[in-house]
């Protein structure tokens, strides 16, 4: 089942940065596009915009039975891109964690199999579920043990997914997301998406932190490169029952990315300064994805390098502040 040729696609958390580029992408490629979103209030000017390119745009609590009724009956595909997310915020507020994470998808998966056994789930889910790997790429065999709640949660949900395909028939598929950055991210953003913050504070002359050496590595990959990932999962009948990991399989350190933003702006200062200790107690260290299996099932790969992603954020951030 295409998420093109005229199909019906529902973001759930449609308005989050992953969200609106997936949302452009599937417009882009001809589906007919229905944004679900917690709050119309808090997203105006982004309703306007969507409305104004045809897409529709309803509100909908994940929490809400009733409203997850009403998308599941009139949907093919359903990429449920609601939640919170932070590593750091998921401990210190456990509890909305659980209910958003947790509750909402037991929600959704309810919905279908009450009202509508038939869509396909795209559910994202995150490499923090891996926990501490060592410094070798990580595909998807490798054994998880996550160090934070957001992390359980991401995990347990992906467990919903298997247990209601298993007893219900439904299908689905998960994308374990590296690090994603690029246009889009709210300056107020900064429990997480740590490269766009970098940049943020770069394009402002202001110091760039970077915890303890920063020598951690990570895999970071280019916003418009995840929301085509995300399509070919809800496109491909290959994909159901399957997860993949989403990144580029390159390590990059994290002082080092702190320091290229900076030469690329032009302005910032890099500073190394302490771990706040609960950021400490859940950092899981060196993560570099094997993507191997994506690109062989799907035939996806990432298509933006580091440098060219980098130039089109700071480009989009540097237009923004001016304004």
């Amino acid at each position: 089942m295409s998420v093109s040729s005229n199909r019906r696609v529902a973001v759930i958390g449609g308005f989050g940065f992953i969200g609106l580029a997936l949302t452009q992408h599937l417009r882009r490629l001809g589906a007919h596009v229905t944004v679900v979103t917690r709050s119309l209030d808090a997203h105006r000017d982004a309703i306007a915009g969507c409305e104004a390119h045809g897409v529709g745009v309803v509100e909908g609590d994940l929490r809400d039975s009733a409203a997850m009724a009403a998308v599941v009956s009139a949907h093919d595909v359903l990429f449920n891109l609601a939640g919170q997310s932070g590593a750091v915020r998921s401990m210190e507020d456990p509890w909305t964690d659980l209910d958003v994470n947790l509750r909402g998808n037991l929600v959704l998966l309810e919905a279908m199999r009450a009202s509508n056994r038939a869509p396909k789930i795209v559910f994202v889910g995150s490499r923090l579920e891996y926990g501490r790997v060592g410094d070798a790429p990580v595909n998807e065999e490798h054994p998880l043990d996550p160090l934070c709640l957001h992390a359980v949660h991401k995990l347990t949900a992906e467990k919903y997914l298997r247990l209601y395909e298993q007893l219900f028939g439904l299908r689905f598929a998960v994308a374990r997301v590296t690090n994603p950055y690029g246009p889009g991210q709210p300056r107020t953003r900064t429990a997480y998406g740590v490269v766009n913050r970098m940049i943020h504070l770069a394009v402002t002359d202001d110091t760039v932190p970077v915890y303890g050496d920063g020598r951690q590595r990570r895999d970071y990959i280019y916003i418009d490169d995840v929301a085509a990932a995300l399509a070919r999962l809800g496109e491909s009948a290959v994909s159901d029952g399957r997860t993949y990991n989403v990144g580029t399989g390159v390590g990059t350190r994290l002082v080092d990315m702190a320091r290229r933003i900076t030469e690329l702006a032009g302005s910032g200062r890099v500073e190394l300064v302490d771990w706040p200790p609960l950021a400490e107690q859940v950092e899981t260290g060196d993560f570099v994805a094997d993507i191997s299996r994506i690109r062989r099932e799907l035939g996806w790969q990432p298509a933006v390098s580091l440098d060219e992603g980098l130039q089109r954020t700071l480009a989009f951030y540097r237009a923004h502040v001016a304004s």
